[in-house]
């Protein structure tokens, strides 16, 4: 594309992304990188002429001595543009499991403090990033959702007033190389990552890969393609998760209880739908877990036995299989009144205000006079209590206490709506 062609498709892209009515401001997250750098560009552009605000965010995650660098070019392409700009820094990472989920992981979780009142925040995924998702997902075993891919558009579930904000990527069809050309027909400025040809990555090692297998036509526009198919497919599947949930789920403070008959009836691929969503609507957690694990679970419990997983429990009750909190999950979160417990509930009320809610915990069950009925002791333990000290002042789904008020966070439309986007 020429440049005045590629802000034509990201103008066009852009509409698609957020029309009719176009936001007051948006948001943007840029790393220095000639991907970021031509959507920082391409932002402006479109955002000055629609009149939309644009703010400019750099996650810096202090694993190279160059990134001061690159977010001191951000800063100055930012004020010479006249947009504001910030840098968060993350230090989170202990040295253990996978770097580059951890970073993504805690790139979401900054960005989403820093957004404010932000509901759409941009990144510069392209089409190479798309095709090296997809081949790194092929590689793993991935079914149909992993197949898909990087959804254009995402939902990022908060705990927050809002209930979180939407990932959304307008480059999804654009080429990397295409990127840098406009930014060098422009005389753009950006930096080369030199992790980008480390291969103790996974996503190098795939785009090395991708060179390898391009003769034989299994080429990054090709795996894209196959990407919106498995979306289309992906879609059709949540439709038809949300709908046998509206007939085989049913809530109860905050667990699934899911009709062991009607769920054991459904094809395979809906069943595991409808279990993985259950286990991120109680655990609040934003990915699935992972596929060979939910399926060997799921095999436990339809058995008659119970699981732990995703910092749940499964577990069969005599019609119908729960989906609770694990309690070991929650023993020591805790939260001032008001505030979010466990990123999934909060509580309110002036007659609890001042005080501490933690989970219910065996000491807390003690000083219940009753038990509720239908809720088993497992479960019961790890729903959310208000505590002055260590003395339980309420806790609702026993009916103890002054009465308070509770707001889910996240899947607050519902478990069946909850499954159209997870």
């Amino acid at each position: 594309m020429t440049s005045f062609s590629l802000d034509s498709h990201f103008a066009g892209v852009m509409g698609d992304l957020l029309g009719p009515e176009f936001p007051d401001e948006i948001g943007l997250a840029v790393s220095g990188g000639g991907d970021s750098m031509a959507l920082l560009t391409l932002a402006h552009n479109w955002t000055r002429h629609m009149g939309v605000g644009l703010r400019v965010v750099t996650v810096d995650h202090g694993l190279r001595p160059e990134s001061g660098a690159e977010a001191a070019l951000v800063a100055a392409e930012c004020a010479a543009l006249g947009h504001r700009y910030d840098v968060l820094r993350w230090q989170g990472w202990d040295g253990s499991g996978n770097l580059q989920e951890a970073a993504r992981t805690a790139r979401l979780r900054l960005i989403g403090r820093w957004r404010g009142g932000l509901r759409h925040v941009l990144m510069a995924h392209t089409l190479d990033d798309q095709a090296e998702t997809v081949l790194m997902r092929l590689a793993r075993g991935s079914g149909v959702d992993g197949l898909a891919g990087m959804a254009d558009r995402r939902f990022v579930p908060q705990a927050t007033e809002d209930g979180g904000f939407w990932l959304m990527r307008p480059l999804l069809t654009v080429r990397r190389a295409e990127l840098r050309h406009y930014l060098t027909v422009l005389k753009g400025a950006w930096v080369e990552d030199p992790s980008n040809a480390d291969r103790r990555f996974d996503r190098v090692r795939m785009r090395q890969a991708l060179e390898i297998l391009a003769p034989l036509g299994i080429d990054a526009a090709a795996l894209a393609e196959t990407a919106g198919r498995m979306a289309r497919a992906q879609a059709a599947l949540r439709a038809r998760a949300a709908e046998a949930a509206t007939r085989a789920v049913r809530v109860q403070h905050g667990d699934l209880l899911m009709d062991r008959d009607a769920l054991a009836a459904l094809e395979a691929e809906t069943r595991l739908r409808l279990l993985a969503g259950g286990l991120q609507y109680v655990s609040g957690r934003v990915y699935r877990p992972r596929a060979r694990a939910l399926a060997a679970a799921a095999d436990r419990v339809l058995s008659g036995g119970s699981a732990s997983l995703h910092g749940c429990l499964m577990r069969a009750e005599r019609a119908e299989i729960r989906l609770c909190r694990e309690y070991a999950a929650v023993a020591e979160t805790r939260a001032p009144v008001g505030a979010p417990w466990d990123g999934r509930f909060r509580l309110g009320g002036a007659a609890i205000a001042g005080l501490t809610v933690r989970a219910l915990g065996e000491a807390g069950a003690a000083q219940l006079p009753a038990r509720p009925e239908g809720l088993p002791y497992q479960s019961l333990i790890a729903h959310p209590a208000v505590f002055d000290g260590d003395r339980l002042v309420a806790f609702l789904p026993a009916g103890f206490g002054p009465e308070y008020d509770i707001c889910r966070l996240t899947g607050q439309h519902g478990f069946a709506a909850f499954l159209t986007t997870h």
